[in-house]
């Protein structure tokens, strides 16, 4: 089972959220502000991150940095109600999956939900897939001196 974190400051986004990510049998948590978010990475395996950009305290692509220095493989869409396209080019360039503008499309957050979980996970077999091949100290043949 895949584990979600939503961090945004507005109790009704992230209780929608979390409601319809759970019918969709993920495990959710949630978080009122960047400090809790991040907080709450460093305690719990999580996959991806649904992440407001304007919260007070700790701003989303503040948040956002931090994720990506620290979870490099943890997909993040960004979310807001205050959007322009300069701000989501800064956020994709910075290393979020996608951004979304409020009113959320329900349909949309779900396609981009199995999309991010599906590049998550394939970025993580193509590690292993590296370390196994990298590991592989095993002699072929020997060569004369």
């Amino acid at each position: 089972m895949n584990t979600i974190l939503i961090i945004d400051d507005e109790p009704g986004v992230r209780s929608v959220l979390k409601d319809i990510l759970e019918d969709e049998n993920y495990h959710v948590f949630t978080a009122d502000n960047g400090y809790a978010g991040l907080a709450l990475l460093e305690k719990e395996a999580i996959d991806l991150v649904i992440l407001d950009v304007w919260m007070p305290n700790m701003g989303g692509i503040d948040v956002l940095k931090k994720i990506k220095e620290t979870y490099p493989f943890t997909e993040v869409i960004m979310i807001s109600g205050h959007a322009n396209i300069d701000l989501a080019v800064k956020a994709v360039k910075l290393g979020a999956f996608d951004f979304l503008e409020k009113p959320l499309s329900l349909d949309r957050v779900l396609t981009l939900t199995r999309n991010a979980l599906e590049l998550e996970k394939l970025k993580k077999e193509n590690l292993q897939l590296k370390q196994a091949v990298l590991s592989n100290d095993e002699i072929i043949g020997v060569s004369p001196p």
